[in-house]
């Protein structure tokens, strides 16, 4: 069964899971992130890929030239996978593709442990991708513990691309922040997705 299967009643009730909805995990220090003029000339196509309201143009113009932009504010240090297969334990449901998923690891030719940030693209409801993207976290957090590369915490977002909404996985416990934050702005996604990263 691959991730897409997963609601939130479904992850919960199979990975022995318990939500913590609301909460805020972000730290109200963090300081907003400057996009470079390269991800501000990209994101001038935002209105076509909003106009063209499909879950692959979202991707393409806004969320992976986001999360390439991570990557260069991190030196390369990261590693950012598209559409990648991402099979952990398929006896359990753990298989298929991510939409993105993004290792601390500078290797791009495999996924290599920790991996660190998840994020499932949605075309408009956010929610329906919750189970998801819990599910993939799951993933992610059995495949670091079984490469010996075991982190506190794992995080995920569900991104329509002008919306984001984000999830941290720490031992058995998922805290969901119920806040959509916009973008425009982005130095706000930038500062999260960066501190997401450092602070696993």
């Amino acid at each position: 069964m691959p991730y897409s299967q997963f609601t939130i009643g479904k992850v919960k009730q199979d990975f022995h899971l318990t939500t913590v909805e609301g909460v805020r995990f972000f730290p109200n220090t963090l300081e907003p992130i400057v996009p470079s003029p390269r991800l501000q000339g990209i994101l001038e196509d935002l209105p076509w890929a909003i106009a063209v309201d499909t879950e692959k143009a979202r991707s393409e113009v806004i969320i992976n030239p986001v999360l390439l932009e991570v990557r260069r504010i991190l030196e390369q240090q990261i590693s950012v996978f598209s559409g990648e297969e991402f099979n952990v334990d398929a006896n359990v449901g753990l298989n298929g593709v991510c939409d993105f998923l993004i290792s601390r690891s500078p290797e791009q030719l495999t996924v290599e442990a920790p991996a660190i940030v998840i994020v499932e693209a949605k075309k408009s409801d956010l929610k329906s991708g919750l189970g998801q993207c819990i599910a993939e976290m799951v993933a992610a957090q059995r495949f670091n513990q079984a490469q010996e590369q075991p982190i506190t915490a794992v995080y995920g977002s569900v991104s329509s691309g002008t919306q984001w909404r984000f999830l941290k996985l720490e031992g058995q416990i998922v805290t969901i922040d119920l806040m959509d934050y916009p973008l425009p702005p982005i130095e706000q996604i930038l500062s999260f997705l960066v501190w997401m990263i450092k602070i696993g």
